[in-house]
């Protein structure tokens, strides 16, 4: 029997219900209100750590870019815990399906697409014809103008998707390599799984930088049109 090592990207079932719906409510479970009259240590490392994200991220954006303030910090949030989701043992990962990333990324940008031609609407279709263009390259730069801005939901759905498909498919792999070598290699084995380990450690990084990198680019986004 082959092992396919895309099964682990497939929707899991219990009783054939598919889980895909917890996995994806597991960020907003997490988000419960406190009653305490004083925080305690996790808390108060949370709260510190939302207010130095949005202080680095609303830094560059003017005032009106501020009101999305809450939005990029849910939506940080929530695709940092789905992203570690998947690096647990038997879980799944909401956002190594593209379709899930592809309803984040177009609805977001295409408000800030919106948002530009409402209020500043000079300013947004300046950016499709350049100061100082000659005539005869008006066409060409227009059609590449509007190609880049419509690729911009797409470069923001498939860099997420394959930066965590490409991660947990090289550590099923070396997992694999160190299950088959263990009673065949053990000393090869050991150091495979030393190597998984490490590959661990890099995994959890890339979840929380790509979480990060796919907000900060719907801010440079947002930025370009307030």
């Amino acid at each position: 029997m082959m092992l396919n090592f895309f099964d682990q990207f497939l929707t899991p079932k219990l009783l054939g219900i598919p889980l895909m719906l917890i996995a994806m409510l597991l960020p907003a479970i997490t988000l419960y209100p406190s009653s305490r009259l004083l925080p305690n240590r996790t808390l108060a490392t949370k709260m510190w750590l939302m207010n130095s994200f949005i202080k680095q991220l609303m830094g560059p954006l003017n005032k009106m870019g501020h009101s999305w303030a809450a939005i990029l910090l849910m939506v940080m949030y929530y695709l940092l815990v789905t992203n570690l989701l998947g690096l647990l043992p038997y879980t799944f990962t909401p956002t190594t399906q593209l379709s899930l990333n592809m309803s984040l990324a177009v609805p977001l940008w295409l408000s800030t697409v919106l948002l530009g031609l409402r209020n500043q609407p000079t300013t947004s279709l300046s950016h499709f014809l350049p100061t100082g263009t000659p005539t005869l390259l008006i066409p060409i730069l227009i059609i590449i103008e509007t190609i880049s801005l419509f690729i911009r939901p797409l470069a923001l759905g498939v860099r997420l998707t394959a930066n965590l498909t490409a991660g947990h498919l090289l550590m099923q792999l070396i997992s694999t390599a160190a299950l088959i070598l263990a009673p065949l290699m053990p000393t090869l084995s050991i150091l495979t799984t030393i190597l998984l380990l490490l590959l661990t450690g890099l995994e959890i990084a890339v979840a929380m930088i790509q979480a990060y990198v796919f907000v900060l680019l719907l801010s440079l986004y947002l930025q370009e049109n307030t």
